[in-house]
């Protein structure tokens, strides 16, 4: 599974430009305004799953974020950021690997961010490694972002098919432990013009003490 998922990805970015796949967005104002919204300093630990060739690091580089991290399945989709960001790449962690067995760096992180990865994990075990290595790498009030397709959206993307949510849905998925504190749903205009209605969750994990 891991090894055609890749293969999926790595043709995906090896034939078509960033910026003509159908998630890319010049500008993440959802996600960078829940990000601010966490009030967590620009000190944070970030990561983005699935950032690869997204925008998104470059705007957090640019508001004086230090300590983000990349993860994406695919080289080539990474390759596209480096490339593009130039010397101020050095400033970022980048790996390339499948969220679903990655080893992450266990209580490490203040905000897991995720726009159009958690929606491809149709099956019930690969959604359930995911969460399981949020919570290991998430801090006990370390807050996530999952931007994934809504109910009326499509229900395939790139040729893949897709699990569409409502904040509701995504909710059960995390857990109580998880508790949801913003939602926002956005129409996505793809570059072929096709319409993709996201809905964004914001959720706060829930520490010992709360």
């Amino acid at each position: 599974m891991v090894m055609k998922s890749k293969s999926h990805w790595e043709n995906v970015y090896s034939t078509k430009s960033a910026e003509h796949v159908g998630w890319y967005k010049p500008y993440l104002h959802t996600s960078l305004a829940m990000i601010a919204n966490t009030a967590v300093g620009t000190n944070a630990r970030i990561i983005d799953v699935g950032g690869g060739a997204s925008t998104l690091v470059d705007d957090l580089l640019g508001q004086g974020y230090e300590q983000i991290t990349i993860l994406d399945l695919s080289s080539a989709a990474l390759s596209v950021a480096r490339s593009r960001l130039g010397a101020a790449a050095a400033k970022v962690k980048w790996i390339e690997d499948d969220i679903r067995a990655v080893q992450l760096p266990p209580a490490h992180y203040d905000i897991w961010h995720d726009r159009a990865v958690f929606h491809f994990l149709t099956k019930a075990d690969d959604r359930q490694q995911y969460i399981e290595n949020m919570q290991r790498s998430l801090k006990g009030d370390g807050h996530v972002i999952i931007a994934a397709f809504s109910p009326e959206a499509p229900p395939k993307c790139s040729g893949l098919d897709v699990q569409r949510y409502t904040p509701e849905l995504l909710q059960n998925e995390l857990g109580e432990n998880f508790a949801l504190q913003e939602h926002k749903s956005e129409l996505h205009l793809t570059p072929g013009g096709v319409e993709q209605m996201y809905v964004y969750c914001r959720f706060r994990r829930q520490s010992d003490t709360d």
